[in-house]
């Protein structure tokens, strides 16, 4: 068995390329096509010539191949369409991101099969896909159809290597001959959810995009102008400057945060493209438009397109080369959008008049509605179960078939060139981008921090009037314990009110560290760095009301440990809830309910509620008092507090005596003195960079762990 390729991470990185096709002979070109290529589908002219990165022999043939061989462009047979074909040595015209040139991208796949585990113990496993086989070449856009649940994405994410870790596969899939993984920048994948900032601007968005992705070597003036040419590729010019909106704010359109996600991952030219639903959410003339610019890149780029779509409309059809009709999760047809009519007419299915085509194969091979049966060529009626029974049989002993066989084998064995790792931004230029993109975010947001600071403003002004001048008199010992455990509790627990908000942001991660625009090192750091100015801001103001109001000890050093124990403390449950995310659930409502629990059994256990020497020693005391972060943050304020302070002692007990605030802390509080209020500090900034790193080991084991168990279960790459 070959060696498995489990979890490629691509990163659209800017490179340098090459178009993979060339124009020539006696055939006409449209002038609207860039640098000379194909318009509209990127349809074929008389005289063609069709070039690719590996080629280096000259074959000609006199047209489309009528003895079963494929069309195509390897080993000498026609590309689709075409007579009078050659294949020729690549040419050096670059690309608006060139910086050197890279293969083109041959993809094969051969009995792939996924299975998903059975809902009950002991029950079978759930095949999704069933022996699907295929092929995507250089220069022409494939599309994946079949209705809903067909297993359309499944392919789509199994080819991009990006299936869970619920799911098995096994199969063949090769790129350009060879077993590997493709190499950084190679790939991009646009998915059907479409996963941005909310709070940024369409420029924003694109331009924060591209500085991640281009490499250091591009001028900012070129990566701007590069992302603003892209922007109105896709007709979104008049939107640039609206923000994307989300759940506070309405921005863009669906459809046009459709075209934005497609903005983002073209940004570098990929050598491959996959779209899950690109026409979602978009009408007809929006459709047509993003899907024939698509197809003029793919042609005048030679890249190689991969799209799962629903429905789409008739115009949009005609822009595809291949077909890849899928239903139940095995094929009802592969090859070329112009055979595919002509199977299907053959097999007793022929379309209506007036009817466009795409509607019609859906209609006839969708079996949710089986009382809606299908017509066919004798006026009868047929259920769908039953067309797709026939047209799969006959799919298998078709020429159709062979011809998919053919070009498999002969792209297996054309000993590609293997994929080179493009180009990035530096981690210095990527932690840069991604802190000042997560500022901006942060600001705009007014539930990430604002709406927390005026709460907390609220809290500090009733906690210090209601505990306004403590004092120093024996009373005051408990109320000043009072004041320090809420204001830590209350303070650190309602830190978990920017959950939503920090959802969102893992979402974005998640889905552009996916795509490896950067890893989660530069995430975890810029998250850190732009937090903690808004932190600090949340801490000091409503500290210092609070701090003053109820006439806590004076001192400007009493103070700033104050707010920098209380910063670390909002550090430290932000952190904490990375890690409930990342490990358990990525619902933010039930991550509120889940992190409220942990930090309401933290705050039990942090010694004021129960004195330590009362706690129950299994469970609460060992090791549940020792890994709350309540014990360090309330002992290194009672340190800060009653240190170097004195009281006198309840008259009732004993009169005229003082009692010291190191009695007080080893006495009443049982608080630990073998060590400084400056250790608590340090311990708690250590437990904030353990979370932290707890949820960086967390996502590198879903990453990279999951998929080589997998491998290691028979799926094959």
């Amino acid at each position: 068995m070959a060696g498995t390729s489990p979890l490629p991470r691509w990163a659209p990185t800017p490179s340098p390329s090459r178009p993979l096709w060339r124009w020539g002979g006696g055939g006409t070109l449209d002038a609207a096509a860039p640098h000379g290529g194909a318009a509209g589908a990127g349809g074929w002219s008389i005289g063609s010539v069709f070039t690719w990165a590996t080629g280096v022999c000259r074959q000609h043939c006199g047209g489309a191949a009528s003895n079963g061989a494929p069309a195509g462009g390897v080993g000498g047979v026609c590309v689709t369409g075409t007579v009078g074909c050659e294949l020729v040595p690549p040419l050096p015209l670059a690309s608006p991101t060139s910086v050197g040139a890279d293969a083109a991208v041959f993809l094969t796949w051969e009995d792939v099969r996924v299975t998903v585990a059975g809902g009950g113990s002991g029950s079978p496993p759930v095949e999704i896909l069933g022996g699907v086989s295929g092929y995507a070449r250089p220069g022409e856009v494939l599309a994946i159809m079949g209705a809903s649940g067909s297993g359309k994405t499944t392919l789509l994410d199994t080819l991009a290597g990006r299936l869970g870790p619920s799911m098995n596969k096994t199969g063949l899939i090769s790129i350009n001959g060879r077993q590997e993984k493709l190499a950084y920048g190679t790939s991009a994948y646009v998915t059907q959810d479409n996963v941005l900032m909310s709070t940024l601007s369409v420029r924003e968005a694109v331009y924060y995009s591209a500085q991640l992705q281009l490499p250091d070597t591009m001028l900012a003036s070129e990566k701007r102008a590069h992302a603003d040419r892209v922007i109105r590729d896709m007709g979104l010019g008049d939107a640039m400057d609206m923000r994307i909106g989300g759940r506070i704010t309405k921005g863009i359109s669906g459809g046009q945060r459709k075209r934005v996600s497609i903005c983002i991952e073209m940004l570098t030219w990929p050598r491959l493209l996959f779209f899950d639903e690109p026409t979602s959410g978009l009408d007809s003339a929006a459709s047509y438009h993003v899907m024939s610019h698509i197809a003029r890149i793919a042609v005048h780029e030679g890249m190689t397109v991969v799209s799962a779509v629903h429905q789409p409309s008739g115009d949009v059809f005609e822009l595809f080369h291949g077909l890849c009709l899928l239903a139940a999760g095995k094929t009802v047809f592969f090859g070329t959008t112009s055979d595919v009519t002509e199977f299907v007419t053959l097999n007793g299915f022929p379309c209506p008049q007036l009817r466009s085509p795409s509607d019609h194969f859906l209609r006839t091979i969708n079996k949710d509605f089986d009382e809606e049966t299908v017509e066919s060529s004798k006026a009868s009626r047929k259920a769908a179960a039953e067309a797709i029974d026939i047209l799969t049989t006959a799919y298998k002993s078709s020429s159709y078939a062979e011809k998919a066989t053919y070009q498999i084998v002969e792209m297996k064995h054309m000993d590609g060139v293997s994929f080179r790792r493009r180009e990035q931004a530096s981690f210095s230029t990527k932690l840069l981008v991604l802190t000042r993109r997560s500022f901006l975010n942060m600001h705009r947001d007014i539930g990430y921090y604002w709406m927390r600071l005026a709460i907390y403003m609220i809290i500090g002004a009733c906690l210090g009037t209601i505990f306004y001048q403590l004092g120093y008199s024996y009373s005051s010992i408990k109320s000043r314990c009072e004041v320090i455990m809420y204001g830590t509790a209350l303070l650190t627990f309602m830190a978990i009110g920017g959950f939503p908000s920090f959802v969102e942001d893992v979402k974005v991660f998640r889905k552009e560290r996916l795509s490896g625009h950067y890893g989660v090192s530069e995430f975890v750091i810029s998250n850190t760095l732009s937090a903690t100015p808004y932190l600090s801001i949340i801490a000091v103001l409503p500290g210092a009301m609070l701090y003053y109001l109820t006439g806590l000890t004076k001192g400007a050093d009493h103070f700033i440990y104050f707010v920098i124990v209380l910063c670390i403390c909002c550090l430290l449950v932000e952190s904490m809830m990375m890690i409930i995310i990342a490990a358990i659930v990525p619902d933010f409502l039930m991550g509120i309910i889940i992190g409220a629990g942990v930090q309401g059994v933290m705050m039990l256990n942090g010694g004021f509620f129960r004195l330590p020497s009362e706690l129950p020693k299994p469970v609460w005391k060992y090791p549940c008092y020792y890994i709350s972060f309540h014990k360090y943050a309330v002992q290194g304020f009672y340190k800060n507090e009653f240190m170097g302070l004195s009281f006198p002692s309840d008259q009732l007990v004993e009169s005229n005596v003082t009692i010291s605030g190191v009695q007080v802390l080893k006495r009443k509080l049982q608080v630990e003195m073998g060590y400084s209020k400056w250790v608590n500090l340090a311990i708690l900034c250590g437990m904030m960079v353990l979370y932290r790193l707890i949820f960086f080991v967390l996502v590198k084991i879903a990453e990279e762990i999951w998929p080589k168990l997998r491998a290691k279960r028979g799926c094959v790459r």
